[in-house]
């Protein structure tokens, strides 16, 4: 059974404290390993990890596939931008290397496909982050081993409220390679729309492993219902 196999039909858990929020308690390499080993308690099949410190001790933690990536500026490419960073994952311990793979230009001056030559000299997998089709048909061509949705919504315009199950969908329709739906995939309802819709795995993060992401949702949600902080107190109050 291949790494890619043993994801098939199922949940991949992303361990990654938020990128705009530095001072996360989270942000710690030992507890993003702790997560980790509590999401592969729970069922996940695979974890998804950022940078080779945390990765190095999420690899020291499971015995599951592990999709390493290496965010790297704050605009434009960031999602192992270079064949450097995407060499320093894998021999951090990532099997699968995740890689932008859009058409926006790379820090290094290199092509995808120079990337995507790098880690499998290093004897890894690359997993090809996309934002639209032609995008994912271009990366396949390129030698990506699999693709992922991650980039949808994320590259022009304001950020979707929900997935993009319609570009999950026309990727599984095209491609030969496996398509992991990836992005605001927070319920249940969600996971099992993006199976319907053709993935191969299911990758979720912030509304599994970030305690600040999860309390800063709720409490929006309370505030939009009109139920916040004064209005409990006077309603408590009466």
């Amino acid at each position: 059974m291949t790494v890619l196999d043993r994801l098939r039909h199922r949940l991949v858990v992303s361990c990654q404290p938020l990128p705009e929020q530095p001072d996360d308690p989270m942000r710690d390499s030992a507890v993003q390993a702790r997560v980790a080993a509590a999401a592969v308690l729970g069922g996940a099949a695979g974890i998804r990890a950022n940078g080779p410190a945390d990765i190095a001790a999420i690899r020291a933690a499971v015995e599951v596939p592990l999709i390493g990536l290496f965010k790297h500026g704050t605009a434009g490419c960031v999602i192992t931008p270079t064949a450097a960073h995407a060499e320093q994952v894998v021999d951090a311990g990532a099997d699968i290397v995740a890689v932008d793979a859009t058409d926006r230009p790379r820090p290094d001056g290199r092509t995808f496909a120079d990337t995507a030559r790098a880690v499998h000299g290093r004897g890894a997998l690359v997993l090809a982050d996309v934002s639209s089709l032609d995008e994912g048909l271009a990366a396949v061509d390129a030698g990506a081993d699999a693709v992922a949705t991650t980039l949808s919504g994320y590259t022009a315009g304001p950020v979707p409220p929900g997935p993009d199950l319609d570009l999950v969908t026309r990727l599984a329709a095209r491609l030969t390679v496996p398509v992991l739906a990836e992005g605001r995939y927070r319920t249940a309802a969600q996971v099992a729309g993006a199976f319907r819709a053709g993935a191969f795995a299911v990758v979720a993060g912030n509304a599994v492993t970030s305690p600040l992401w999860i309390t800063r949702h709720l409490l929006d949600g309370v505030a939009r219902a009109g139920m916040g902080p004064d209005t409990v107190d006077a309603r408590g109050a009466g």
